[in-house]
């Protein structure tokens, strides 16, 4: 064994019990560990670390641990890149509809197992969202992120403030079911789809290929709008799919 001292900074003091928070701490370590291994022991996923610094100088996750090394360990600052794609687990439901309203692809399935989900962020590049931080610890997962608040809501707020995604929000312009991009559409073709009251009081219409179903902007929009709001600054030119179809 070989002994090492950890200092966590920022939000990863979450993943730490109280009294090892915002402090230097001492710990043994095996002899072929690496920083990624006494991390994650420690209990923070390698997809919540930015930067490493050992003995003051800039390392990597893999590199190995000697006797007496210091280790500083701060929070990933990165923003999103155009294009971002999302893999939710399945207990973030609530967050992963939001975000397609937000205009995230997100995929989401109430019974997704893990083994699922690492292999579809792989295959496709998505960014694993999740509360589960042994999902997180996963060698395969390359991107991910742990959501430390629980309401649907709160979350989306949190996501945009960790990964700067109001400048790649596109509100309303994804199916919120089938997560497919919505079409406009004339009124004449949906018309018979369409309640009376809704035909006399809506001209813009969209369409999702997938489901057929058919968006306006129904009573529902403004509250739709106002949960949008609380996460980032809408724009209004921003494309909006109205949430009500028959």
């Amino acid at each position: 064994m070989v002994q090492a001292s950890f200092r966590f900074f920022g939000e990863l003091n979450d993943f730490l019990p109280r009294e090892r928070r915002e402090r230097t701490f001492a710990t043994p370590c095996a002899r072929a560990a690496t920083s990624k291994h006494m991390i994650e022991a420690l209990g923070v996923p390698h997809t919540e670390v930015g930067s490493i610094l050992v003995n003051g100088a800039a390392a990597g996750l893999e590199r190995l641990l000697e006797e007496g090394d210091a280790l500083e360990v701060h929070p990933q600052r990165a923003h999103a890149a155009p294009g971002v794609r999302f893999i939710a687990d399945a207990h973030l439901g609530g967050l992963a509809r939001l975000l397609r309203m937000a205009g995230f692809d997100t995929l989401y399935e109430n019974d997704y197992r893990d083994e699922e989900i690492v292999a579809i962020a792989a295959r496709e590049g998505r960014t694993v969202l999740t509360r589960d931080r042994e999902l997180l610890k996963r060698r395969e997962v390359e991107q991910g992120c742990y959501l430390h608040t629980i309401r649907p809501e709160a979350q989306l707020r949190e996501l945009f403030e960790r990964l700067g995604l109001a400048a790649l929000a596109r509100p309303f312009s994804l199916c919120l079911h089938c997560n497919l991009p919505l079409r406009a559409v004339p009124k004449a073709a949906v018309l018979e789809r369409l309640p009376e009251s809704v035909r006399l009081s809506h001209e813009e219409f969209t369409a999702c290929d997938r489901c057929g179903g058919v968006f306006w902007k129904g009573s529902h929009h403004k509250r739709m709008l106002a949960v949008l709001a609380s996460a980032f600054p809408l724009e209004s030119s921003a494309p909006s799919q109205p949430p009500e179809h028959p």
